[in-house]
C-alpha cells in the first residue's frame, strides 16, 4: 500500500469516526425528550433540505405517532437503533485499528527497507533519514518517504554501474576463454557498495590490461607470420585464418582473437614456420655450396653465375638475416636442385679435365712446399681410375680433395722453416756477391753507382756475419719437425740438413783456405825487397789478369764456391766442393795467393787494404 493511499483511507476513516462519535453521542447520552429537541433544532436548521439525524427521528416519531406505537416498541426500537450504531462504530474502530496497523507496518517496512538499501549500497549514514521517534506515523512515513525515494534512485543507478561493469567483465573474460556468452549478468543486490564496485573496475582494469597485453602478443604473432610467409613465398591470408578467421586483414583490431587457443595455435604455427624457414635455408646453402664448387671446378663464366646470385647471396646468412620476400620460396629451391643436377652431368662428362686440374692444384701446393712427387704415376693412375669406371667420380674427387687438404696441413708445417731456408739462401747470395765484390780492384774507383755498391756491401757484410746464427736455428727447427712427424725434412728432394751439414763443411774448408793463404803470403812478403825494384812494371804473380770477374758472376754459376742456389741438390753441393778442392790445388801449385773464398771473418779496414797488398806484390824481390 502506497503512502497516499494510506493517507486517503486515514482521513477518510477520520471523517466516517467523527461523524459516527457524533451520532452515537447524540443516540447514546441524549435522552427522549432530547430527540424533541435534536428534531426542533433540526427544524429550525437553515439547511432544511439536508437529511440530519435529527430529521430522521422526528420523522421516526410522527411516524410512530400516526401509528401509535408504544412507548415499550418505540423504546425497543430505539435499542435496536443504539445496537446498530454500536456496531457500527466497532466496525469502524476496528477498520480504523486495521489502518493503524497497516500504517505501522509500512512504517516498519519502509525502516527496515531503509536499512536495508544503506547496508546495500554501504552507506554507513545518510543525511535525509530522520528521527524515529519523532512525530506521528503519517508524519513519520511522510518524512522517511523522501529518503527511500533518494535510496531508491541510488540503487537503481548503482545497479546499472554493477550491471555494465560486469557485462564488460563478462564480454573479456569470454574473449579470453574463446566463446562469448550472450546471458545477461546478475547483479548481487544485497552488496552494491562502492567498495564491492571499485573492486570489480579494478578487475576490469586488469582484465582490460590482459587483453591489451593479449592482442599486442596476438598482432606480433601475425606479423611474425606476415614476414615468414612472404620469406617462404606462402600465402599469408590463408595461413592465418586457418589459425583463426578474425586474424584476417580485414577485421578491425579490437575483435580479432585473443584467446588461449588462439595464442597457442598462433604460437605453433610461428614455431613450424621457423622450422620451415631453418630447413629450407640449410637446404639452400647445400645447394649453393654446391654450385659454387661446381662453378669452380668447371670454370662457370660470371654471366651464367649471375643468374643464381638470389641463391648464393644468402650462402652464409643466418636465419634471422633473410628478410627479402621470396628468397626460401619452394620454387627457388626447386630450381637450384635443378641446376645442380645439371652441373653435375655437366662435370661426370668433364671428369678427366676436373681431375687433372686439381692434381695441378696439388701439384702446385707440393711446388711451392718444395716436396717432390712423382706426376706423371699420379696423372696416369687418375685415367687409369676414370677409363675403367670403377670408381665414381664424387669419390675420386673426394680423394683428391682430401690430398688437398693434407698437401695445404703438410705446406703450413713446413712453412717457417722454408721462410727460414729462403732467409738462409739470400744470406748466401749476398756472401757470393760480397765475395766478387772484394776480387774487383776497380770497387773504389769513382764510376757510376759504386757508392750504391758499397752501401750494398756494407749490409751484406751484416748479413753474412747473422748465417751462422741462421743456420743453427734452422738446423733446431728442423731436428724438431723431424721429431714430431716421425720423418726427414727434404727440400726438393734432398734431405735438408744433409744440406747444411755439407754448407758447413764447405764453410770450414773456405775458413781453412783463407787462413793458409795469408800465412803463405806472409812467407812470400821479404823485409829486405831492394829499393829500386819498387818501381818494377814485372806483373804480380799473386793477382792475374784473368782473375778479374764482373760482379755477381759467382752468384750466377750456381754454388762454384760452395754457396747454395735456389734450387738445391746434394749432388750440387758435392760438386762445389770438388771445385773448390781443384781451385785450391792450381793456387798452391802456381804459388800464387789468391783472394779468400770467404770474406765472412775479414773485416772492413783489410778488405779495404786488398789493393794495397796487390800493389806490393808488384815490388820484386832485392837481391
Amino acid at each position: 500500500m502506497s503512502i497516499d493511499h494510506c493517507d486517503v483511507l486515514c482521513t477518510t476513516v477520520s471523517v466516517l469516526l467523527w461523524s459516527l462519535t457524533g451520532i452515537c453521542y447524540n443516540l447514546f447520552f441524549r435522552k427522549p425528550c432530547d430527540f424533541a429537541t435534536m428534531a426542533v433544532t433540526d427544524a429550525e436548521s437553515p439547511h432544511l433540505g439536508e437529511i440530519t439525524c435529527g430529521t430522521l427521528l422526528q420523522k421516526l416519531q410522527e411516524i410512530w405517532d400516526e401509528v401509535g406505537e408504544s412507548d415499550e416498541e418505540r423504546d425497543k426500537l430505539l435499542l435496536q437503533i443504539e445496537q446498530e450504531c454500536l456496531d457500527v462504530y466497532k466496525r469502524k474502530v476496528e477498520l480504523a485499528a486495521k489502518s493503524r496497523a497497516e500504517l505501522l507496518q509500512t512504517l516498519s517496512d519502509a525502516n527496515a527497507e531503509l536499512s536495508s538499501l544503506t547496508t546495500s549500497l554501504g552507506e554507513k549514514s545518510f543525511v535525509g533519514i530522520p528521527d524515529k521517534s519523532s512525530g506521528t506515523i503519517k508524519e513519520q512515513l511522510a518524512a522517511i518517504a523522501p529518503a527511500l525515494e533518494q535510496l531508491w534512485q541510488q540503487k537503481e543507478e548503482r545497479v546499472r554501474e554493477f550491471a555494465d561493469v560486469q557485462s564488460q567483465i563478462q564480454k573479456i573474460c569470454g574473449e579470453i576463454a574463446g566463446g562469448l556468452s550472450n546471458e545477461v549478468p546478475i547483479v548481487d543486490e544485497s552488496d552494491l557498495s562502492l567498495k564491492k564496485l571499485d573492486d570489480f573496475h579494478s578487475q576490469l582494469q586488469e582484465l582490460q590490461k590482459e587483453k591489451s597485453d593479449r592482442l599486442q602478443k596476438v598482432l606480433e604473432f601475425v606479423s611474425t607470420v606476415h614476414d615468414l610467409c612472404a620469406v617462404l613465398g606462402l600465402d599469408f591470408l590463408s595461413t592465418v585464418t586457418e589459425v583463426h578467421p578474425s586474424l584476417d586483414e580485414e577485421t578491425g583490431v579490437q575483435s580479432k582473437s585473443i584467446s588461449n587457443e588462439t595464442l597457442s595455435r598462433l604460437a605453433k604455427t610461428v614455431l613450424t614456420l621457423k622450422d620451415d624457414k631453418k630447413q629450407r635455408l640449410q637446404k639452400l646453402q647445400e645447394l649453393a655450396t654446391q654450385l659454387i664448387d661446381l662453378w669452380n671446378l668447371m670454370d662457370t663464366p660470371e654471366e651464367e653465375r649471375e643468374l643464381f646470385d638470389h641463391v648464393t647471396c644468402n650462402i652464409s646468412a643466418s636465419v634471422d638475416e633473410v628478410t627479402v620476400p621470396g628468397a626460401l620460396a619452394r620454387d627457388l629451391i626447386e630450381q637450384a636442385e635443378v641446376e645442380v643436377d645439371r652441373l653435375d652431368q655437366l662435370k661426370a662428362s668433364r671428369m678427366k679435365e676436373i681431375a687433372f686440374k686439381k692434381q695441378s692444384e696439388l701439384e702446385e701446393i707440393y711446388a711451392r712446399a718444395h716436396v717432390e712427387i712423382n706426376p706423371e704415376s699420379a696423372r696416369e693412375r687418375i685415367l687409369s681410375l676414370i677409363d675403367s669406371g670403377n670408381v665414381e667420380p664424387t669419390e675420386l674427387l673426394a680423394d683428391m680433395d682430401s690430398q688437398i687438404a693434407k698437401a695445404k696441413e703438410e705446406a703450413f708445417s713446413r712453412k717457417d722453416i722454408l721462410d727460414r731456408v729462403e732467409k738462409w739462401m739470400s744470406a748466401c747470395e749476398e756472401e757470393s756477391w760480397l765475395e766478387d765484390y772484394n776480387r774487383d780492384q776497380n770497387r773504389y774507383s769513382a764510376s757510376r753507382g759504386a757508392h750504391l755498391n758499397l752501401k750494398r756491401a756494407e749490409k751484406a757484410r751484416i748479413l753474412v756475419s747473422k748465417i751462422p746464427a741462421m743456420v743453427d736455428t734452422l738446423v733446431a727447427k728442423i731436428r724438431a719437425w723431424e721429431e714430431e712427424h716421425s720423418m726427414s725434412f727434404a727440400y726438393d728432394g734432398v734431405p735438408l740438413l744433409a744440406m747444411l751439414d755439407e754448407y758447413g763443411m764447405l764453410r770450414q774448408e773456405r775458413e781453412e783456405e783463407k787462413k793458409r793463404l795469408r800465412e803463405q803470403k806472409k812467407v812470400q812478403e821479404q823485409p829486405h825487397i831492394e829499393q829500386d825494384s819498387a818501381f818494377s812494371t814485372r806483373p804480380s804473380p799473386a793477382r792475374p789478369v784473368s782473375a778479374k770477374k764482373p760482379l755477381g758472376a759467382r752468384a750466377n754459376n750456381g754454388g762454384a764456391n760452395g754457396t747454395p742456389n735456389r734450387r738445391l741438390s746434394l749432388n750440387a753441393s758435392q760438386n762445389g766442393s770438388r771445385s773448390i778442392g781443384k781451385e785450391a790445388g792450381r793456387r798452391e801449385t802456381l804459388n800464387r795467393p789468391a783472394a779468400p773464398t770467404n770474406y765472412v771473418a775479414i773485416s772492413k779496414e783489410e778488405a779495404a787494404s786488398s789493393p794495397v797488398s796487390g800493389a806490393a806484390d808488384q815490388v820484386p824481390a832485392s837481391p
